[in-house]
């Protein structure tokens, strides 16, 4: 971020990654909202795939807590999630690997739980001089109340909140484009 006023950078996608947090089989009934969350989620994963934005998917320990959900699952062909047991992506050896070999230093978080893995992986993140970015219509945890506070920690850290449709549209950055017209049914909704 290199902006003096402290304004973040605009997002590019040539800088950004999307980091999918434990959004697994064993959290499902749990989250508050996950309806929702899955929506948001499906429509980031979707939308970065067409404009070629990696992406890098966690799931926490999934002996005990199961592999990502069948509906996002799906979206991958395959799918290689990254094990952790460390509440933030960043402190486990293999997703800071892999984040360093991508060479991406704008990221975008969406998944679960707020307050906990995606707050502290946007904390280790901003650390290591990463822009970070949440989807705030695609996280949650597992009460509303949490939610707000995570979302609130996250802004205090100076996280930017965004929605999913304004992070396509940012990420677009103008109409009338092939990619544009590639994403426009993505790009309906809230």
């Amino acid at each position: 971020m290199s902006n003096p006023n402290n304004i973040p950078d605009r997002l590019v996608p040539e800088r950004c990654i999307l980091v999918v947090v434990d959004m697994q089989e064993r959290f499902r009934d749990l989250i508050y909202d996950i309806d929702k969350v899955m929506a948001g989620s499906s429509r980031l994963i979707q939308f970065c795939q067409a404009v070629n934005i990696p992406i890098l998917v966690s799931e926490h320990y999934s002996r005990g807590f199961g592999v990502t959900v069948t509906e996002l699952r799906n979206l991958f062909k395959p799918l290689k999630p990254l094990e952790k047991i460390h509440f933030s992506c960043q402190a486990n050896e293999n997703f800071a690997k892999a984040l360093k070999d991508s060479g991406r230093d704008q990221i975008i978080l969406c998944g679960i739980e707020t307050h906990v893995c995606i707050y502290q992986t946007a904390a280790d993140l901003l650390r290591d001089g990463k822009q970070v970015a949440v989807a705030v219509d695609a996280v949650s945890s597992c009460s509303a109340a949490n939610r707000q506070i995570g979302l609130h920690r996250l802004s205090e850290m100076g996280v930017q909140s965004m929605g999913v449709q304004m992070l396509m549209f940012e990420l677009l950055h103008k109409a009338g484009t092939s990619e544009f017209k590639e994403v426009s049914g993505l790009l309906r909704g809230s």
